[in-house]
C-alpha cells in the first residue's frame, strides 16, 4: 500500500466545488503553499476554508482568497499585517467570515477527530461570538456550547512522511496540522522528505497514517532520487 502522489495536482484533483478545506499553518510556518497553488489551479469553487488566519500578502491562503474560490472563511485572525486581500473581499461583501477564538477553533477540530458531540467553553461567553448559542452555568461559571468542526479535506505540511502516511513535523510548523488531519475525511500532506517504512520511530510519529490519504514531496524539497512508490488509488473513497 502506498499513499504517495507524484504531484500536488494529482493529490487535490478530486476536491469538489463546495468542499470544506482545513489549511494548516501559523503565520508562514507550516503552510502547504504547493497544495494551495494546486488547489487554485484546480479551480474548485464555493469553498469553506478553516484556518488560523486569512493570509498575508498575495501568497498562500491570501492567494486562494484572491482567486475568488472561497465563499466562507472560519478563522481566528482575519485581520493582521498584510491581510489586505481578505479586508477588500470582506468590505465588498464577497466573502463570509465566522470568527472563532483560537483555542475554541482547535478544540472544535479536535472534537471532530475524537468523535465528541460538543463541548462547553467559557471563552466568548457574554460577547457577540456567543449570540444564538446555548449557554450553561457549571460550578458557578458560565460556558458556551460549541460543536465539532468536521472538514472534508485537510491540506497540511509535515517534515517527513512515509508511504503509509505516517507523519512527523518540524518544531512549531506542526501547529494545526495534526489536529486538522484528525478532523478531516481526507488529509493531503506535503512533506520535505519521504522516509522508508520502519525508518520513523513509532514513538515519534505525531500523525499516524490512518488519518492521512495522500502524501507528496513538497515542491521545494530536495530531489535526491525518485519517489519510492506511486499512489495506487485513483480516487478518494
Amino acid at each position: 500500500m502506498s499513499k504517495i502522489c507524484l504531484s500536488a495536482h494529482e493529490a487535490i484533483r478530486f476536491i469538489p466545488d463546495g468542499a470544506s478545506i482545513g489549511i494548516g499553518g501559523f503565520g508562514g510556518a507550516g503552510v502547504p503553499e504547493d497544495l494551495i497553488d494546486a488547489l487554485i489551479a484546480h479551480g474548485a469553487r464555493g469553498l469553506t476554508l478553516v484556518t488560523n488566519n486569512s493570509g498575508q500578502g498575495e501568497t498562500g491562503v491570501a492567494a486562494l482568497l484572491k482567486a475568488g474560490l472561497v465563499k466562507k472563511i472560519v478563522c481566528s485572525y482575519p485581520r493582521m499585517e498584510g491581510s489586505h486581500v481578505f479586508r477588500d473581499l470582506y468590505s465588498q461583501g464577497r466573502i463570509e467570515l465566522e470568527l472563532v477564538p483560537q483555542g475554541t477553533l482547535v478544540e472544535r477540530l479536535r472534537a471532530a477527530g475524537c468523535g465528541i458531540g460538543g463541548f462547553y467553553t467559557p471563552t466568548a461567553y457574554g460577547t457577540q461570538l456567543a449570540e444564538g448559542k446555548e449557554t450553561r452555568e457549571i460550578d458557578g461559571r458560565n460556558y458556551v456550547l460549541e460543536y465539532p468542526s468536521r472538514i472534508d479535506f485537510a491540506l497540511i505540511k509535515a517534515d517527513t512522511g512515509d508511504r503509509w502516511g505516517n507523519l512527523v513535523y518540524r518544531k512549531t510548523a506542526r501547529n494545526f496540522g495534526s489536529i486538522m488531519a484528525m478532523a478531516a475525511r481526507h488529509t493531503i500532506a506535503s512533506v520535505t522528505r519521504i522516509a522508508e517504512l520502519g525508518e520513523l520511530d513509532p514513538e515519534a510519529i505525531v500523525t499516524p497514517g490512518i488519518f492521512v490519504t495522500r502524501v507528496l514531496l513538497a515542491d521545494d524539497a530536495p530531489r535526491d532520487g525518485a519517489l519510492p512508490h506511486r499512489s495506487g488509488s485513483a480516487a478518494y473513497a
